[in-house]
């Protein structure tokens, strides 16, 4: 049998590292906050004993960390990269399934977005640890479940995030002839434990810097992310969407997002950008933002 290896791979999120393996590790999807909650997953339990661990995720083909800020990832990734190929390479159990029969049963609900165009279908389960966003079948080819979305001949978009799928269907559909039919197909996927994302290392955040070391760019282009992960992301999360830093040009003070999922396309996203974005870096960077402009809009 071969080995196992592992890439590491950095997220939109400067705590969260993924470490990406070359073959599936399991067919669901677990989220560990601490290690009373890690009692199915010895190795869960034994990331745990680290000081700087703050959560497990575990799912298809990769293991996510979040951590503490009391260390940085560059301090401890190449070491807990060895650890976690050791351990899958032992044949000792990823995740103890005769656990399973104690997760709670999975919840699928449909939810309307600013977006009249997207709807999104929440979770009670991690489905993914960073975000995807698929414009096309093609582009979803790593992902078994986008892939079969993009199969229903409605579907038009189809954005994967943290616990819920939003899909943006075609002009010419009513929801309400569809919500049911994509609800019930969402929840029996997810429940049979069908794979989510296959493999990763093809897809790239397009045109986005927030993987970049945040310590390598300027100033203000620090204190633009930090005020859209901490303010903006998670209202923007909230309405089945995300905003990512793309560039600060600094000669003209113009601040560059890209929109996606819900966000993007959105007929109110334009307003949203200027009377709630672009005024609250105004009013918490003064004198360094004129505009914030959505390159994807």
């Amino acid at each position: 049998m071969s080995q196992i290896s592992l890439n590491i791979e950095p997220t939109n999120t400067p705590t969260i590292l993924k470490f990406t393996a070359n073959k599936i590790l399991t067919s669901g999807s677990y989220q560990f906050n601490n290690i009373d909650d890690a009692k199915n997953s010895p190795l869960a339990q034994q990331l745990f004993h680290l000081p700087f661990i703050k959560r497990v995720y575990i799912s298809a083909n990769f293991i996510a960390l979040e951590r503490f800020l009391i260390v940085e990832w560059s301090d401890v990734q190449n070491e807990l990269k060895e650890q976690l190929k050791n351990y899958l390479n032992s044949g000792d159990a990823l995740i103890l399934e005769e656990k399973k029969q104690n997760q709670i049963p999975l919840e699928v609900y449909a939810e309307v977005t600013p977006n009249p165009a997207v709807l999104k279908f929440i979770t009670n389960k991690k489905l993914v640890a960073t975000n995807f966003e698929f414009k096309n079948k093609d582009e979803a080819k790593f992902s078994p479940l986008a892939t079969e979305l993009f199969n229903f001949p409605f579907t038009k978009e189809v954005f994967l995030s943290n616990n819920y799928v939003a899909v943006t269907k075609i002009d010419t559909i009513e929801w309400n002839d569809i919500t049911t039919e994509l609800r019930s197909f969402i929840k029996q996927y997810l429940d049979e434990g069908k794979i989510i994302i296959n493999e990763v290392p093809e897809y790239k955040e397009k045109q986005a810097v927030t993987d970049t070391v945040i310590g390598e760019l300027d100033t203000v282009s620090q204190q633009i992310i930090s005020i859209l992960d901490e303010h903006i992301r998670p209202a923007v999360a909230a309405d089945g969407g995300n905003i990512k830093f793309q560039s600060y040009e600094e000669n003209t003070k113009t601040v560059n997002v890209i929109l996606q999922g819900a966000c993007s396309g959105c007929p109110s996203s334009t307003i949203t950008l200027k009377n709630g974005i672009e005024a609250m870096l105004k009013q918490l960077i003064p004198g360094k933002i004129e505009e914030v402009v959505a390159i994807n809009l």
